[in-house]
């Protein structure tokens, strides 16, 4: 943990030398050979390179029974990073914690407002929010084969959503992402309509050329033949088809990278995180786990599928 605090030792606001020379008077300042002792440790389990400068300041009352607080100072090229080290009252024991705040229900840690929704109610007990690039081979390969099955095993005990997270290698993911929330802002069956058949078929995108804007003519005709299946209101429709307005699609990407989100597939249980392709019974077990916690009660444990026995032999005989 000492290494993890200094890594953030990097761009801060300065201290002058001044102001740590001082710390020696002031009143609860450490003796010499217990901040010498302080320091050594600190630069021995952190391997804290010579031009780092470590100012041990006075200890304070800490909320932790039987330990006090000081603040250790790392100061080079003009920079300076203070971290919080705990020291026992009776001066033998240096330590250190991370502090979290669970009072926050982490279902709700991920947004689901406003999104097109598969499954249970939005009050079902389980909620999965999948960032999804309808570009991305891997998520195409869980939404064919594990969100299936998800709402088969759990039925209205979840609640899907996607959020969107087009990622910049792929060349036409912000344009299906667009397109297909131009249809999701009508009608939701329309959405997942779009979504499955982009998903299935993202390898046709573009022809055999892989040309961008045979893609993106595609991706705009697969919209408005879904929404002419919909019924939806074609004015409004093309309007957001051709104004292709990023704004939201960038607000989720800016959600996601905020939890951690740097790659698709990325889908939150109930808040907890699990990304790319993942076996289904990883994946059964989160939601399992989750139903738990909310006093609910998970389906029976999944039958695995059997496989036949290899053969040792032809189940034909070969033609002579």
């Amino acid at each position: 943990m000492f290494a993890l605090a200094l890594a953030a030792a990097g761009c801060h606001a300065q201290t002058s030398n001044q102001t740590s020379n001082q710390t020696a008077t002031i009143p609860g300042a450490l003796a010499p050979d217990q901040a010498r002792r302080v320091e050594v440790l600190i630069r021995s389990r952190s391997n804290i390179p010579p031009n780092y400068d470590i100012q041990i300041g006075p200890r304070t009352k800490s909320n932790i029974p039987g330990f006090d607080e000081i603040a250790v100072s790392f100061t080079a090229d003009g920079k300076s990073k203070s971290v919080t080290f705990l020291l026992s009252t009776d001066g033998k024991t240096l330590a250190q914690f991370s502090k979290y705040d669970i009072s926050k229900d982490p279902k709700q840690l991920v947004s689901a407002v406003g999104r097109p929704a598969r499954g249970g109610s939005a009050d079902a007990p389980v909620l999965i929010v999948g960032f999804d690039d309808l570009e991305c081979p891997f998520c195409a390969k869980m939404h064919a084969e594990i969100f299936p099955a998800l709402i088969e095993r759990y039925k209205n005990q979840i609640h899907i959503v996607y959020r969107d997270f087009p990622l910049d290698q792929h060349p036409w993911a912000m344009r299906a992402a667009i397109d297909a929330n131009c249809v999701g802002a009508q009608n939701t069956t329309g959405y997942w309509n779009l979504v499955d058949y982009i998903h299935a078929h993202a390898a046709e995108l573009g022809g055999d050329e892989k040309s961008l804007a045979k893609a993106n003519d595609t991706l705009d005709q697969l919209a408005r033949d879904e929404g002419k299946r919909q019924n939806l209101n074609a004015d409004s429709l093309n309007a957001c088809l051709t104004k292709q307005d990023d704004t939201a699609i960038k607000a989720s990407m800016k959600d996601g990278e905020a939890l951690g989100v740097d790659s698709t597939p990325a889908l939150f249980i109930n808040g907890e995180k699990i990304e790319g392709a993942q076996p289904l019974e990883y994946v059964y077990r989160m939601i399992d786990n989750a139903l738990t916690a909310a006093g609910q009660t998970p389906p029976p444990p999944a039958t695995p599928i059997q496989q036949p026995p290899p053969q040792t032999q032809p189940a034909t005989k070969p033609a002579s």
